[in-house]
């Protein structure tokens, strides 16, 4: 695994807080929401880090596997290094997309299992596509398919790179026909990773069930027009219900978008909302979130 410090991140060698960034599908630790991030959270004086998940970083992963929606290992592993690494800091954490729904996962598996307190103090996960099933079916209509048919190509160059490595464990000629997020997970992530088809890798990894389950304070943020997910999806139930999660669900935004102002001047509120709810949390006094 590829971490990615962001400008700076190095200058204090003992911070008093610092937030680990997980990207999403098929993007990294250096994409443009990514980086926007970092910004705003240099603004508040927290350097940043970010996972690139296996395979993302711009060098292949040499494990006979990828990564996965639902993969929360890497992500525990990384955060118990960081704690160790930095054992006075407040530790954050904000996860895009496929990141966010792997951070969801994650501070509900830490929250059952009582280890809250080796994990992360806060988070924020923005456009998770909480229901996987739901998801894959929704993007199989109107224009999310140009997004399926651009990511479906840099996931099947990359099987298409490790074919004679991986190819014992997927059915790689199917995977590189496959047209849909599902043909593709049926074929390649489900059997890559211990799944026993692409149902039962969509059902054990869908952050839905987990939303209830988060222990630490989270801020959830996610529009109904994200073509990623339909918005009778969004646990928006179990969101209310827990004490600790806040929600910004909007009607517009798409998907990792939340773009405001003119095109020569834009803003990205959610990364700035995102830094803002950090900062309050990680640090002794809380700052005024944007528009509040």
């Amino acid at each position: 695994m590829d971490l990615d410090w962001a400008d700076g991140a190095h200058s204090t060698p003992r911070p008093a807080a610092l937030v680990l960034l997980l990207h999403g599908l098929e993007g990294s630790a250096q994409s443009g929401y990514a980086l926007e991030t970092y910004r705003q959270l240099a603004r508040h004086g927290i350097p940043a880090v970010g996972l690139n998940f296996r395979s993302c970083s711009g060098e292949l992963n040499r494990g006979a596997r990828l990564y996965h929606s639902g993969e929360t290992e890497d992500t525990r592993f990384v955060i118990r290094t960081l704690r160790a690494r930095f054992p006075d800091a407040a530790l954050g954490a904000v996860g895009f997309s496929l990141g966010g729904n792997v951070l969801v996962k994650y501070l509900g598996e830490e929250a059952e299992r009582g280890d809250e307190g080796r994990g992360v103090t806060a988070a924020v996960a923005v456009s998770v596509p909480y229901d996987l099933a739901a998801g894959a079916r929704h993007m199989e209509r109107g224009l999310a398919r140009l997004y399926v048919r651009r990511l479906l190509r840099s996931l099947q160059r990359k099987v298409r790179a490790r074919a004679t490595e991986l190819g014992r464990r997927m059915d790689a000629p199917r995977a590189l026909r496959a047209r849909t997020f599902y043909e593709f997970d049926d074929a390649a992530t489900a059997p890559l990773h211990g799944f026993r088809d692409a149902d039962d890798y969509y059902t054990r990894s869908s952050s839905a069930p987990w939303v209830s389950r988060v222990g630490v304070p989270t801020l959830l943020i996610h529009a109904d027009d994200d073509p990623f997910l339909p918005a009778g999806a969004i646990p928006r139930a179990a969101a209310a219900a827990n004490p600790v999660i806040r929600s910004q669900f909007t009607v517009g935004g798409g998907h990792v978008g939340f773009v405001t102002g003119p095109p020569w001047r834009r803003g990205y509120w959610a990364e700035e909302l995102a830094a803002a709810f950090l900062a309050g949390r990680l640090a002794t006094v809380e700052p005024a979130l944007p528009g509040a």
